[in-house]
């Protein structure tokens, strides 16, 4: 199949991404890895996140981020509330409690590429950008009904996830194991 490639940065089927953390020889890396699909933040905000363990509502199962969390100045909303899957606040806790510091944006993507040649999957656009434009087309895909709500959570317009994540070739089978990804997002 054909990479899907939006803006010139990748969109993992659930395949790709599967393959891609199985060639992850670190432990550490794959939870920075699931962490970073899970979330769909900005590489900024999740390495303020490590840093700010207590941005993490656990009873809530979201993850608060202020205004200083991210940099970004054309930024949509200035504060936002990240709602996480089930999967997502079993994630959440293994990355609060890693001693490293996550890679540089750079470090991530020379590493996304090394492991996807090593998982047979084509490197062609992967970024640090790759995971956070993922989980916003895996949301999209399985509740386009709450558009407004997952923009809004990805820091985005309604407008913006609509031009850029619907309507993404997934197949049937794709948008199932999608689900199982998804299921419990803001429930």
């Amino acid at each position: 199949m054909k990479p899907i490639l939006k803006g010139g940065v990748r969109i993992l089927r659930p395949s790709e991404y599967e393959a891609i953390r199985e060639a992850i020889p670190k432990i550490a890396h794959q939870i920075i890895m699931d962490a970073a699909l899970l979330t769909g933040m900005r590489w900024v905000e999740l390495e303020r996140l490590q840093k700010h363990p207590e941005w993490y509502d656990s009873q809530g199962g979201y993850i608060y981020l202020p205004p200083e969390a991210s940099q970004k100045k054309k930024r949509t909303l200035r504060e936002r509330y990240v709602y996480l899957s089930s999967r997502g606040k079993a994630i959440i806790p293994l990355f609060l409690k890693l001693e490293k510091e996550i890679p540089s944006r750079v470090t991530w993507r020379e590493n996304l590429r090394r492991w996807s040649e090593s998982a047979g999957v084509d490197p062609i656009g992967l970024s640090a950008k790759t995971t956070r434009k993922t989980w916003e087309s895996w949301l999209m895909a399985s509740y386009p009904e709450k558009a407004v709500l997952i923009a809004m959570s990805q820091g985005h317009t309604e407008l913006t996830a609509m031009k850029h994540y619907l309507n993404l070739p997934f197949s049937e089978g794709e948008k199932q194991k999608i689900k199982e990804y998804t299921a419990g997002w803001n429930a």
